[in-house]
């Protein structure tokens, strides 16, 4: 039961995590352009939207990065 839970979890996340990276604007600008997101290119990532992107992937990453440890330890 608590292993399905933490596929579940982990599953959500890698979703979040390549829906997250996808927003983050490139040298070109990416898909957060699509949304009104389009910044200059001196003053991509200093913007408090791109901040808190970086901070929300950051921890997105580290659950997903946690929930594999969890699963390769349930599962020896």
């Amino acid at each position: 039961m608590l292993t399905a839970v933490i596929v579940v979890i982990q599953l959500l996340a890698s979703l979040g995590l390549v829906f997250l990276i996808l927003m983050h604007s490139g040298k070109g600008g990416g898909l957060s352009d699509m949304f009104g997101g389009s910044v200059g290119a001196a003053a991509a990532g200093s913007t408090a939207v791109e901040k808190n992107l970086d901070r929300i992937t950051v921890t997105v990453a580290i659950v997903f990065a946690l929930t594999n440890i969890i699963l390769v330890l349930r599962v020896q």
